[in-house]
C-alpha cells in the first residue's frame, strides 16, 4: 500500500503546483495541456481530487505513529 500512498502524495502535489501557478500566473497548466475543461482534464482533476481526500487518512496513520 505504500505505492498508492506514494502515488496518491505525488498526484496531489502536482495539484498544487496547478493551483500555485493559477494563483501567482492565472495560468492552469492542467487546461493548457489536456484542454479547459475537456473529459481528460475533468477525469484529470477528479482523480487529483480523490487523491487528496485518500490522504486525509494519513493523519490517523500519522497520529499512530507518534504515539
Amino acid at each position: 500500500m505504500k505505492w498508492f500512498d506514494n502515488t496518491a502524495l505525488t498526484l496531489v502535489i502536482i495539484g498544487a503546483v496547478n493551483w500555485l501557478l493559477v494563483g501567482i500566473f492565472k495560468f492552469d497548466l492542467v487546461a493548457f495541456l489536456f484542454g479547459n475543461l475537456s473529459w481528460l482534464s475533468r477525469v484529470i482533476y477528479t482523480i487529483i481530487g480523490l487523491c487528496g481526500l485518500y490522504l486525509i487518512s494519513l493523519f490517523t496513520k500519522i497520529n499512530n505513529f507518534s504515539e
